[in-house]
């Protein structure tokens, strides 16, 4: 029996759709509306490999819903055949640990959790309420970026700051791409044929968002992102770790703020903020080879701070079974791999130099036969893991 899923990804002034059949994980469609609010928004959606474009200006979520709906009258799928819709919730805090049928109590309880996730949150509960009043009759769910990483023991998810002031505003390390994270490592332990809970692994989401994780036996264990997806990686324009130091010292030194701060470190960092121009990666790789030392630069402290992650988490895990790289960057930059699997190589990491070069969307193995540790590249689907997560909401 079919079961068509409309998934949602609701952003500050956009929203990503795509309708999943998990009987058969088939997209039956997929569209994008862009600049929401502005006089130039644009719908376009996908069915059958055509794009159709719709331009019309719309104030807010509700406005682009019934665009979305529009689209889908027009150009099909059939909306009516839709049994429920998956919403990507970026911060679930403490309070959601798995996905869950939205309803007032859950909105109210997303708001809450605002402050956490500012950029965030509150498109994504502007994008429930209007999905809810443009499709009342079907059930509504949230899959959240954290619930993933619920599991991370204590002593990976603590602050060393002081325990009042960390329990009373909720301060600990969350961790994000979650969705992307349990998808990739499932799917790892197909491509080794072996039960879920006996690989250890490293995950490397590497895209213009980035996060690594340690996975033992199929439960998270540690993530780099924290309490906010500023932690961590470097990545296409976010800082990743810095001193926490830096925010006194450029208030004290610069006369800067504490926004002024915060947009530096999310906007006007990373590969960006090193190399003075593009996030994108390849732009960095063709300027690193003609030459340019700032974009030498760049790639080396990325690849040197990826690097020092996984030699962390191996040592938390104490040796593993696979690394699997993901996202745009891990899935389609070969150098990086190569880059990071060189260093590592000490370790047990033994790359496929052919295997590695070959692009494809298929996951693939590019470690050596006789390699210690399975080095993979497996695409990732969040869409799809959303509406499988979905579905067993719905089901149970």
């Amino acid at each position: 029996m079919p079961t068509p899923i409309l998934v949602l990804n609701c952003g500050s002034s956009s929203i990503k759709y795509q309708v999943i059949d998990v009987e058969d994980e088939s997209r039956l469609a997929s569209g994008l509306v862009q600049k929401i609010g502005l006089p130039d928004t644009s719908l376009e959606h996908t069915v059958d490999g055509t794009t159709n474009r719709m331009d019309q200006m719309v104030a807010d979520h509700k406005q682009a819903l019934e665009l979305v709906v529009r689209a889908f009258e027009m150009y099909g799928p059939a909306l009516s055949d839709v049994v429920a819709v998956g919403h990507r919730a970026v911060h679930g805090g403490q309070s959601f640990r798995a996905p869950v049928r939205i309803d007032d109590d859950v909105i109210e309880k997303l708001s809450e959790l605002s402050p956490l996730a500012p950029l965030h949150n509150p498109p994504a509960i502007a994008g429930i309420e209007a999905a809810m009043s443009t499709l009342p009759d079907v059930p509504h769910v949230a899959v959240f970026d954290t619930a993933f990483f619920a599991t991370l023991p204590a002593e990976a998810y603590t602050y060393a700051i002081d325990a009042e002031i960390a329990k009373k505003y909720a301060v600990r390390k969350y961790g994000f791409h979650g969705t992307s994270h349990k998808y990739v490592s499932e799917r790892v332990a197909e491509l080794l044929e072996r039960p879920y809970d006996e690989v250890d692994q490293i995950v490397c989401h590497l895209g213009n968002g980035a996060s690594i994780s340690a996975i033992r036996g199929g439960v998270a264990v540690d993530t780099s992102m924290g309490l906010t997806p500023l932690q961590g990686l470097v990545m296409g324009t976010r800082s990743g770790d810095v001193d926490p130091g830096l925010h006194a010292y450029l208030s004290r030194e610069a006369g800067m703020s504490v926004g002024e701060i915060d947009r530096l470190l999310n906007s006007r960092s990373g590969i960006a903020g090193l190399t003075g121009g593009s996030s994108d990666f390849r732009d960095l790789g063709t300027r690193v080879e003609a030459g340019d030392s700032a974009a030498k630069l760049a790639y080396d402290v990325y690849i040197h701070r990826l690097v020092s992650y996984i030699g962390s988490y191996l040592a938390i895990l104490g040796g593993i079974d696979a690394i699997t790289f993901t996202a745009g960057v891990g899935e389609n930059d070969d150098a990086v791999r190569e880059s990071v699997c060189d260093r590592l190589a000490p370790l047990g990491f033994l790359l496929d130099d052919e295997a590695n070069r070959i692009r494809s969307k298929e996951p693939r193995r590019i470690s050596q036969p006789d390699s210690p540790v399975q080095i993979l590249v497996v695409p990732t689907n969040e869409e799809l893991a959303m509406a499988r997560e979905t579905l067993k909401v719905i089901s149970a």
